[in-house]
Parts: C-alpha cells; sequence; structure tokens
C-alpha cells in the first residue's frame, strides 16, 4: 500500500486522515450508503422492467401493422381490378 494518498503522508496524519479520507470518498460518491445502492439497484432493475414492457409492445405494434398494410395493399388491388363507370369493361383502373 502507497504511504502517501494526494500527497498527503497516511501514517502521519492517523484517525483524522482517515476519517478525511472517508468524508472525501463520501463527496465524491465513490463511498455511497447500502440504502442508496440498494435504492439504486431497485430503481436500475424498474427501468429495465419497463424497457422490456416496452419493447415487447412495439413488436406486437409492429406485426398489427405489418398485418393491417397487407390488408390494405389487398383491399386497394380488389379496387383497382373493378372496372369505373363509363369506360370499357377490359380497362382496369391504373394506381396513381
Amino acid at each position: 500500500m502507497p504511504s502517501e494518498l494526494m500527497g498527503f503522508s497516511v501514517t502521519q496524519g492517523g484517525a483524522v486522515a482517515l476519517l478525511t479520507l472517508v468524508v472525501v470518498m463520501v463527496l465524491r460518491g465513490s463511498l455511497v450508503p447500502r440504502r442508496t445502492y440498494d435504492d439504486l439497484l431497485k430503481e436500475r432493475d424498474t427501468w429495465r422492467e419497463a424497457h422490456t414492457v416496452s419493447e415487447a409492445a412495439r413488436t406486437s405494434e409492429r406485426a398489427q401493422t405489418q398485418e393491417l398494410l397487407e390488408l390494405s395493399r389487398t383491399s386497394a388491388h380488389a379496387l383497382q381490378a373493378l372496372p369505373r363507370m363509363g369506360l370499357e369493361e377490359d380497362t382496369e383502373v391504373d394506381a396513381q
């Protein structure tokens, strides 16, 4: 273990140096209480679950959209195949 930490000798300071080191670590976020850490883990798991549910809904929506697009294409082809009034019977309507 190095005898110097951030330019200060740990052996000269004793308890004061150790307490200062702990306070600095807490202020920098390197050392957090267990309750805070557990809350962060719980929040992470909640967001992960929400993302999973969202992706499942998005997949379902994509499948429904594909099915509706196919139905609309079929309907458009059926309507284009119908003859128009006032035109020859063999003429089909062009899609434009």
